[in-house]
């Protein structure tokens, strides 16, 4: 079964630059890695949001051990974690349904931020979440849907959070579809009931997004 990690990382302000997208998209993808999307949080400029992928369990392990016991990690990897406040707020998921498509990425200084936006809405808790049905509904788009992997954490290095989510992953065209779909949710509060807590992220993909 595919995992799926939401990552959400806090940086220092005015930290957020292009090493990522520079050096640790092929390189990880080399090992096994999926990147699926790199954000900016339109709501929080020194949050830097970013989705990856795995096919499996064991391909993740050693991805990760692969990614983060080598070269590039031990060069970039001192001024990539110089930006950071706290890289814990992790999510250990996987695909409820269809996964994320493939998408092409554009290379290396091409590409563009904009003008689409992917809402993320995370839902915490054992309460059960809404079908993927009332999920569409209330986005109005069909969204990716991913909840907590029933797996433990085998990469201790980069903790994740304890806890049953839910999150609905959902691409728009633009900021006005993204406030249609938030008015939605919105005027219908029922869909949250149960959960322990509920974030909504509205993310701009950045030039290098694969997830747009």
């Amino acid at each position: 079964m595919t995992i799926i990690e939401l990552r959400q990382y806090t940086l220092h302000p005015g930290r957020r630059d292009e090493l990522f997208e520079r050096e640790f998209v092929e390189s990880q993808e080399e090992l096994g890695a999926r990147i699926v999307g790199t954000f900016r949080d339109v709501g929080d400029p020194d949050r830097f949001v970013w989705v990856r992928s795995f096919p499996d369990v064991a391909t993740r392990r050693a991805a990760l051990a692969g990614f983060y016991g080598g070269p590039v990690w031990r060069e970039h990897g001192p001024a990539a974690n110089a930006t950071m406040v706290d890289f814990s707020d992790v999510l250990l998921l996987e695909p409820v349904g269809p996964g994320f498509p493939d998408a092409p990425r554009a290379a290396v200084g091409a590409g563009a931020p904009g003008p689409t936006r992917v809402l993320v809405v995370v839902r915490t808790g054992a309460g059960l979440a809404p079908a993927a049905a009332d999920a569409e509904r209330l986005l109005g788009v069909a969204p990716v849907v991913a909840a907590t992997a029933p797996h433990p954490d085998d990469f201790p290095a980069l903790p994740v959070r304890d806890e049953q989510a839910v999150v609905w992953f959902a691409s728009y065209p633009g900021a006005a579809a993204v406030r249609e779909a938030r008015d939605r949710l919105a005027a219908e509060p029922g869909w949250r009931a149960g959960a322990a807590s509920v974030q909504l992220l509205e993310l701009e993909p950045t030039a290098r997004s694969a997830l747009r």
